[in-house]
């Protein structure tokens, strides 16, 4: 048993890089050239990066060393044979069809089984989902717990759906759902977990409608390690057993490898069911490669195999949860206001309540990301009216539901003392707080707007 209160990188590191050290005036200079949209920064004015946690992890020794090994053969790969292999074993699904990322995954299913008029229910889509389901005409609906809305709740599984609505929505809609979905962690409502016992009385309710049930599962890892720790009767459990038991319980599942795969690109999609496999694998065909390699270099295929692995090992988990909650804390005690309890991948500040002078329409997590990027060198990523409000057909402005920023933490990329310096200087951003002022859109693209937008400070 380790005794230790200390919970350390359980890796030694191996290849360096030098971290980018401007000063506030010179990081200004680059605000403004990209139009106060981080998105739009070169990587090389960054210090911190945190925008995502996306195909932003480290790879192992070994996942370099099974990159040499891979099989670039345009068919029949063995190295798609190795993914194959991992992921059946994991998910119980027969079918797996490699992409190139999630959202290769998201808009082969929608264009697939998505139409005009549909709606497809989850406890919160993420940017992506949303977007390639509005794109055919379809629409996401929310329906995450009341808990999962509120920042201050210390739920623990604030990730839930809403059981009693799920089933009026199948009962009402049920002729026009394609599928049933659910998303582990949930990333919009600030890195959530899911409960073991709330997947599996969704699936029941989706399998008493009839309606397909498909999980989102680019955090499975880190979604199954919270059950390990929090829900009753489970902490005795292995993470790849209860992660077993979660694909049980669904049809089939796509994943963006890119966060609990432990890769720089990649995804899949895992089915149970011959149904939509030929249709699926026709137009992976058509937009993104062969069945056997989905757009990916096969060196790709067998990183992610390997990921898929090493995401298991519990001491990663453990101190991958560490960081998430150390940095929560951190930000707490400088009088910060995070979501809690904190989430698996990321800290989302509540910047509504840590900016209350700026309105919504004046989007108070764009200032707050800028002012991160100003003072600090991080890059952060709003979650809020940026990339969730809307504009009403008579122009009025719908805000989101919360004003998040999201600072999302690469995997096995920084170490104890770049998180302790980050802390060390968020006293000089409390300081400013009140000193902020929002910003006024100046470029609003149709899909994806946080991607793209450009601002102008008020």
């Amino acid at each position: 048993m380790n005794h230790h209160r200390t919970i350390i990188e359980p890796f030694k590191i191996k290849t360096v890089e030098p971290l980018a050290m401007l000063s506030r005036a010179d990081r200004e200079v680059h605000l403004e050239r990209a139009g106060y949209n981080l998105f739009s920064l070169p990587s090389e004015v960054v210090t911190f990066d945190f925008l995502t946690d996306s195909g932003t992890t480290a790879m192992s020794a070994a996942q370099w060393a099974a990159m040499l090994v891979a099989d670039e053969s345009y068919a029949g790969s063995r190295s798609f044979a190795r993914l194959e292999a991992v992921v059946r074993q994991l998910t119980g699904c027969t079918h797996v069809i490699p992409t190139h990322q999630g959202r290769a995954a998201e808009r082969l299913l929608c264009l697939a089984l998505a139409k005009p008029g549909m709606k497809i229910p989850s406890n919160n889509h993420f940017d992506t989902t949303r977007a390639n389901i509005e794109f055919v005409g379809a629409e996401a609906v929310d329906l995450v717990i009341s808990e999962g809305r509120d920042p201050r709740s210390r739920h623990p599984f604030k990730g839930n759906i809403d059981l009693p609505k799920l089933d009026a929505f199948l009962t009402e809609n049920k002729q026009s759902i394609p599928f049933g979905m659910i998303t582990i962690t949930n990333n919009t409502g600030g890195g959530q977990p899911v409960s073991l016992e709330n997947i599996r009385e969704v699936a029941k309710l989706y399998k008493r409608h009839g309606i397909i049930f498909i999980i989102d599962c680019c955090r499975f890892a880190e979604n199954a390690y919270f059950i390990k720790l929090r829900e009753p009767g489970q902490s005795n459990r292995s993470v790849r057993d209860i992660a077993q038991e979660i694909f049980s319980l669904s049809d089939g599942c796509y994943m963006s490898a890119k966060k609990d795969a432990l890769v720089n690109i990649g995804g899949f999609i895992a089915l149970r069911s011959t149904e939509w496999v030929e249709k699926l694998r026709a137009l992976l065909i058509l937009t993104e490669g062969f069945p056997t390699y989905g757009g990916l270099a096969a060196r790709d295929l067998e990183a992610m195999a390997v990921g898929l692995e090493e995401v298991l090992d519990e001491r990663y988990l453990e101190y991958r949860l560490a960081v998430t909650r150390y940095m929560a804390e951190g930000f707490n005690k400088l009088g910060i206001p995070t979501v809690q309890p904190p989430g698996g991948h990321a800290v989302y500040i509540d910047a509504k309540e840590f900016l209350p002078h700026i309105p919504t329409h004046q989007f108070p997590g764009q200032s707050l990301v800028c002012e991160l990027y100003s003072a600090e060198g991080i890059r952060a990523c709003e979650i809020g009216s940026v990339m969730f409000g809307s504009f009403t057909s008579n122009g009025d402005f719908r805000p989101s539901a919360m004003e998040l920023v999201r600072l999302a933490f690469p995997r096995r990329v920084y170490t104890q003392s770049h998180f302790d310096y980050i802390l060390e200087g968020m006293e000089e951003v409390v300081a400013n707080k009140a000193k902020l002022k929002g910003l006024k859109l100046v470029y609003d693209p149709p899909f994806l707007r946080h991607f793209t937008a450009k601002f102008q400070p008020l």
